[in-house]
């Protein structure tokens, strides 16, 4: 029994609390299970685990840059500010448990297994629980366990136990599996039956787009019959898309701060002060807002090292043990479906919509700053103008994009007050994680478990609801879209 025991403490302290490591196992076991030769697990091993490495270097890079501006507005103003992008959310998420929840610094990565496990249940059983889809995309998962995972530790304290890990795991899997689900048959309509669902961030908002977008414009007037400028065109690279956001914003702040207040050492205790006697001011505002655009980049190519071999391990279980379910996969695999001119009108509407409610923000003093995020402006907003315009036209993209920019940053500083995140600079930002999950959030923090049962029941209830209502009960099966 001794023996048992130093073997589960020494697996606990060293693979489960280290996330890299534990992702790394991940493929490692899924691989072997798929009979791959020895030098391709050794290989994905490898990757994942230095990938996920690379992703803490970059998260930690974020964290380390913003913290100076959030200690200037603190100081000047007596507010906080929050980046609403789900990388800025996944380190200030983490960073937060780790600081208040210590014992549960692996919640989030022992959840994204738990969580695969419940999704694959729900579709092995689809003939009780009607879901069809296999949520893959590897990043989100980790990005959404760690925000689920600081919901649940910080507003339900019965579950900071023995349970909680297991209850974090369950509800991110209900998540996945049938918000995924949710997706299928808009999806079948926007590819022609292109056999895939979307697994990202945005699942109920295409699925209300679907439902909404004929109300609002004629699907005959699409985007492919408007001009957009051609320099918008610039947006499609992350790194010129990010840098530009980020020196827009950061500029602005650091321009009000001012040198005086970025240059006391009192005030910025952490990270890098400017130092006017070795580098003029302006030279530090674009050098400190192309730093954030860089630790992003950094951030984003770790993600991409580890989730291609996570996919490709969680691919192959679904194929091997889940035939004919539907892979949820990244939702800019629809961008192709769509009108070229829908990621773009997307874009621009949706940062528009974010820009006028910034300002509001500030007008009417809210404690809470929000800063645009990359990954919320582009992937949401493009997502749902591409839905929207097939649809319902032109005039649905715009007015869904734009309205979808106005609540990421509404709903994003009401998310980031409910869970006290402002002196950790960031929030998940993405639609689904506003809206709905701000509605979860209160539920947790106003009934506790009850609360947990709640969402729960409601994730369960949704797939039984799309069955009952769809008329040819087969076709449902095949993911057919039935108006």
């Amino acid at each position: 029994m001794e023996i048992l025991n130093t073997i589960l403490n020494w697996f606990s302290q060293n693979i489960l609390q280290n996330p890299a490591f534990f992702v790394g196992l991940l493929v490692l076991i899924g691989y072997a299970l798929l009979k791959k030769p020895g030098h391709d697990i050794f290989a994905g091993f490898v990757k994942a685990t230095v990938g996920y490495m690379i992703l803490n270097v970059g998260a930690g890079g974020l964290v380390t840059t913003f913290r100076p501006i959030l200690a200037a507005l603190n100081f000047k103003f007596n507010i906080g500010a929050a980046v609403i992008d789900p990388y800025f959310g996944l380190a200030a998420a983490n960073t937060k448990i780790q600081e208040m929840f210590p014992d549960f610094v692996k919640a989030a990565t022992t959840a994204l297994l738990i969580g695969f496990g419940v999704n694959i249940l729900l579709v092995a059983f689809r003939k009780i629980t009607k879901v069809r889809t296999l949520f893959i995309t590897g990043h989100i998962m980790v990005q959404q366990a760690a925000t689920i995972s600081l919901m649940v530790l910080f507003l339900i304290p019965q579950l900071r136990n023995g349970y909680g890990i297991t209850a974090i795991g369950v509800i991110c899997g209900l998540y996945w599996a049938v918000s995924s689900n949710m997706t299928v048959e808009a999806t079948q309509r926007l590819t022609g039956g292109g056999g895939f669902a979307i697994g990202h961030q945005q699942q109920f908002a295409i699925w209300f787009v679907d439902k909404v977008a004929g109300k609002l414009g004629k699907k005959e007037e699409n985007l492919d019959n408007l001009k957009l400028p051609k320099f918008l065109s610039i947006f499609h690279d992350t790194v010129v898309a990010s840098a530009t956001l980020m020196l827009v914003f950061f500029g602005a702040i650091l321009l009000v701060l001012g040198p005086d207040v970025m240059a006391n050492k009192e005030v910025i205790t952490s990270g890098a002060p400017f130092n006017p006697a070795k580098q003029d001011f302006y030279m530090y505002i674009i050098q400190t807002a192309f730093t954030f655009s860089v630790y992003l980049f950094v951030l984003m190519q770790g993600v991409r090292m580890f989730v291609t071999e996570l996919t490709n391990a969680f691919q192959g279980i679904s194929s091997k043990l889940l035939p004919g379910s539907f892979p949820a996969v990244d939702v800019a695999a629809s961008y192709g479906f769509g009108s070229p001119n829908a990621v773009l009108s997307g874009f621009a509407c949706g940062l528009i919509g974010q820009l006028i409610t910034i300002v509001l923000l500030v007008v009417f003093k809210n404690p809470v700053l929000i800063i645009t995020g990359f990954v919320p402006v582009f992937f949401d907003n493009a997502a749902i103008a591409v839905y929207a315009d097939k649809r319902g036209g032109w005039k649905a993209a715009v007015i869904l994009s734009f309205i979808s920019g106005v609540l990421q940053v509404a709903l994003g500083a009401a998310c980031v007050a409910l869970l006290d995140l402002a002196a950790y600079g960031g929030y998940h930002g993405n639609i689904d994680f506003e809206f709905p999950w701000l509605g979860f959030g209160y539920l947790f923090k106003s009934l506790g478990i009850i609360g947990y049962v709640l969402v729960c029941l409601f994730f369960l209830a949704i797939p039984q609801i799309q069955f009952a209502k769809a008329k040819d009960k087969e076709a449902y099966y095949r993911g057919e879209a039935q108006e």
